[in-house]
């Protein structure tokens, strides 16, 4: 596929087949979302690859934390579908002191997000880009073994062959673009 074709058609996988992906792959797309564009060549981002055990114990967390706000129901559907997701990725941003740094390293983040996303969708691979509060959570940082003082999560990102056809739309390109003279 052509770049354009690729942008355009990647979209959020909500289901997944139940078949794990190839670790080179993710490799790959970990090594094409290292070189997105950095202010002053910082790399602010890790990435981490979460195992079956973490994953649960992460998923676990977020059940609880459901339970309490929206009931039993709602946390144990959660509960299961996250589960059931076949890969799992954090990406996080090291913590600086200085405010404008700090965006701009965060705006690194999601570029390299984004090219994570767009070359494993070049490979037949989909993704889900989650900020759910449990990425906020203490508990979820001791569990992945990252001190929030000094890097915050950037999104949990769930990978896998997608189950069905995903689709979207945009509006009009003159409803976004503007000519300043």
């Amino acid at each position: 596929m052509h770049i354009d074709e690729i942008i355009r058609t990647r979209r959020t996988v909500h289901n997944f087949l139940p078949r794990p992906v190839p670790d080179a792959l993710v490799h790959q797309a970990i090594e094409s979302a290292r070189w997105a564009p950095n202010h002053k060549l910082t790399e602010p981002w890790e990435f981490l690859l979460i195992g079956k055990e973490t994953a649960a114990a992460i998923a676990e967390r977020n059940a609880e934390m459901l339970r309490e706000s929206k009931g039993e129901a709602r946390a144990a559907h959660k509960l299961a579908r996250w589960l059931s997701m076949p890969g799992w990725m954090l990406l996080t941003c090291r913590r600086v002191e200085d405010a404008f740094r700090q965006e701009e390293d965060y705006a690194a983040c999601c570029c390299a997000a984004q090219n994570f996303m767009l070359s494993l969708w070049a490979q037949g691979v989909g993704t889900k880009w989650s900020t759910s509060p449990v990425t906020r959570d203490p508990e979820f940082f001791r569990l992945v073994g990252i001190d929030p003082d000094e890097r915050f999560s950037v999104g949990l990102f769930w990978y896998g062959f997608a189950a069905e056809e995903c689709s979207s739309k945009r509006g009009a390109l003159v409803d976004v673009v503007r000519r300043v003279p």
